[in-house]
């Protein structure tokens, strides 16, 4: 990864109770500035029409220049989309329903192996025993591609491993890859520091070395969608959307970001303890 910037230590509030979650940051109070290291949109699906198959039906995708008209899962519309170059000829599209503001959806294509992946993000109530976001994830394959190479598929090649993030030069944070079901985030500079939490995660292998990795926290009501490529652990690049309710819980907040990121370390575990193997 490229040098970027360095931060100042900066001391921790005294009258901030780290512990008390009801002062922590809602999620339209991120946004200002965390979408400094986003990528440059491209309009590389523009006037192209894909169909996915999976196990929930055909679903269709017709890209103009600003616009996806869509149909799938059971949804449809026509809403601004977003599409970012992950590597080559393979694309992550994002865009939030206009028909149901509290759906957002994101895309992969990779179009080399004729491949994709589609999830649903929806946002509801958190309860006692389930989070705001919900992710609805249909991997499949394109008509009129070519399919090669491994199916995009759940993955654990992540686990043990701990990563650091810089989405802008006033945010970063660390994950730490736990298991198949959790990670843990630490805020290592910018508004949220000295905050840490342990959510529910889960990964999916697109290529050897690109994963695409969400997670749904169970604090801020709201979830996340992203795709990083680790074949180099120095110089690691993501892409990705955050999705949940504003301060009031009454307006979807929506937005899209990216981050360059370094390998700090990797775990090994005695054998029959390693998580990824062990559940």
């Amino acid at each position: 990864m490229p040098s970027g910037p360095s931060f100042e230590p900066e001391k921790e509030p005294m009258s901030l109770n780290l512990l008390d979650t009801s002062n922590w940051l809602p999620l339209d109070g991120l946004a200002p500035g965390f979408d400094a290291n986003k990528a440059p949109i491209v309009q590389d699906l523009a006037g192209k029409q894909f169909s996915l198959n999976n196990d929930g039906g055909p679903m269709t995708f017709s890209f103009g220049d600003e616009e996806v008209h869509w149909a799938a899962a059971g949804h449809s519309g026509t809403a601004p989309y977003e599409a970012f170059l992950v590597a080559e000829e393979l694309y992550y599209a994002q865009w939030q329903s206009q028909q149901d503001p509290r759906l957002a959806v994101s895309l992969v294509l990779d179009l080399l192996h004729g491949r994709a992946l589609y999830i649903g993000a929806a946002l509801g109530r958190a309860t006692a025993s389930s989070v705001a976001v919900q992710h609805d994830f249909r991997p499949g394959t394109l008509d009129g591609h070519l399919s090669t190479g491994a199916a995009i598929s759940e993955s654990n090649a992540l686990i043990g491993r701990r990563v650091e993030w810089v989405y802008s030069e006033s945010h970063a944070y660390e994950h730490i890859y736990l298991s198949p079901t959790w990670y843990t985030w630490q805020c290592l500079a910018g508004p949220e520091r000295g905050l840490a939490d342990t959510d529910s995660n889960t990964v999916f292998q697109v290529r050897p070395g690109i994963f695409v990795f969400t997670w749904r926290e169970k604090v801020i009501p709201c979830g996340s969608v992203t795709i990083a490529d680790h074949r180099d652990p120095h110089a690691i690049r993501s892409h990705g959307s955050l999705f949940g309710w504003d301060e009031a819980g009454t307006e979807p907040v929506h937005f899209t970001f990216g981050a360059h990121g370094r390998l700090i370390s990797i775990s090994h575990h005695s054998p029959g303890l390693n998580p990824a193997t062990g559940m």
